[in-house]
């Protein structure tokens, strides 16, 4: 995490010079600021500035070194449990199926988003109660 926060440091700096260069630059160009490249950049620096405060927060407060900060780290060591998810299931693929058609039915027609709805109503209640017999109950 020290080499992420390293990072966005390096890249705060790089957008306040950035936005000072292009301040200057479109003065001697058109003899007046252009705002948006200005404030769009100044806008970076200040989110990169957020994002490298905060994960210097974090890594004050977690109290040790990530297994990516470490020398003797192993890959092994910094993946966590994502939980459990069943590698059969089409559940899944009928909810996107579903949202397709919702974005295709507020494109297209209207009338076709109600049917989406419905897909997807069927598809959360399938894919909730999907263990609710046992392993592969339909």
């Amino acid at each position: 995490m020290r080499a992420n926060i390293n990072l966005f440091w390096i890249l705060t700096v790089f957008f306040v010079l950035t936005s000072v260069a292009y301040i200057f630059w479109t003065i001697a160009e058109n003899g007046h600021v252009e705002w948006v490249g200005a404030v769009a950049l100044g806008l970076c620096a200040v989110l990169s500035a957020f994002i490298a405060f905060y994960l210097g927060r974090v890594h004050g407060a977690q109290g040790g070194e990530l297994p990516e900060d470490r020398l003797d780290g192993n890959i092994d060591d910094g993946d966590a449990e994502l939980g459990f998810f069943s590698p059969w299931s089409w559940w899944p693929i009928m909810l996107a199926g579903s949202a397709c058609l919702l974005l295709l039915g507020l494109a297209v027609g209207f009338w076709i988003a109600f049917i989406a709805v419905g897909i997807g109503l069927i598809s959360i209640v399938g894919w909730v109660f999907e263990y609710y017999r046992g392993l592969f109950a339909r």
